[in-house]
């Protein structure tokens, strides 16, 4: 059995057709998307509407999806907790960042007709399982079971990552949220991070996705990323009046990014 796993889309039309071209090469029995599918890309209503007819083509039955952080975002209003600012330049920071992710949420946000809207909405609050013959219990979910916007990341604590995972049911963990991908045993737990396909933070300029095999109840996890012209989708940004496209660039160009 194959499953394939993708997240983190963020809008980003011309990494998630490269993707999945990959993933239909790649002939999975099953595909997750886990969320993040519009917001801070040229092309928030395009992805939207390319993800659901996936999933409608066979009424969810092979290729699910569920809501991130940011379909929340778009969705509720709601904005990612921040601690209060304790001096004036960290407050200066604070309300730059503020100003320019704002616009470019409101920006996506009125690019979506509202039929792509309550699709989103439909998205949020759900997370994916699904049992393996042979393995065992798989589980899907954003950033991590029960919070969207949580950080399991591969520094996090052994103890404290199995109490993410503490009210749940299996032996492997898929999620994405951080862009970044990674694989770590936890013992009770396999948790594997399949990373971003439009902005992803360790590989920058590269769409990233998973490749999940079972066979004879053992998994192979194969975690992919594929170059992409990061120049057109750059340039796609301005094209259509995206607002702060250079801010956005830094996170898709390797010359862009910060140390």
């Amino acid at each position: 059995m194959r499953l394939a796993v993708l997240s983190d889309i963020h809008g980003n039309l011309v990494a998630l057709e490269s993707v999945l071209a990959d993933i239909q090469a790649a002939e999975p029995d099953i595909t997750w998307c886990l969320g993040d599918i519009a917001a801070f890309g040229p092309r928030p209503a395009e992805c939207v509407r390319r993800v659901k007819a996936l999933a409608e083509a066979d009424e969810g039955k092979t290729f699910k999806v569920i809501g991130g952080n940011t379909d929340r975002y778009l969705v509720t209003g709601e904005r990612p907790k921040q601690p209060p600012a304790q001096d004036a330049d960290t407050f200066k920071k604070m309300v730059a960042e503020w100003e320019t992710f704002n616009a470019g949420i409101n920006w996506c946000l009125e690019k979506l007709p509202f039929e792509d809207y309550e699709y989103l909405a439909k998205t949020l609050g759900h997370e994916l399982s699904k049992g393996i013959d042979g393995y065992g219990h798989v589980i899907g979910y954003h950033a991590v079971p029960g919070d969207d916007e949580a950080r399991l990341t591969p520094d996090t604590p052994d103890e404290e990552a199995r109490d993410m995972l503490l009210d749940q049911e299996g032996r492997l963990g898929i999620g994405g949220h951080l862009h970044k991908q990674f694989d770590r045993d936890l013992g009770s737990w396999r948790i594997v991070n399949v990373g971003s396909v439009g902005m992803s933070f360790d590989s920058p300029g590269f769409a990233q996705w998973g490749l999940f095999t079972f066979e004879d109840g053992v998994v192979t996890v194969d975690l992919r990323h594929l170059p992409y012209d990061v120049d057109a989708l750059i340039a796609d940004f301005y094209a259509v009046g995206y607002p702060g496209t250079g801010w956005t660039a830094r996170y898709l160009q390797p010359d862009k990014q910060k140390a």
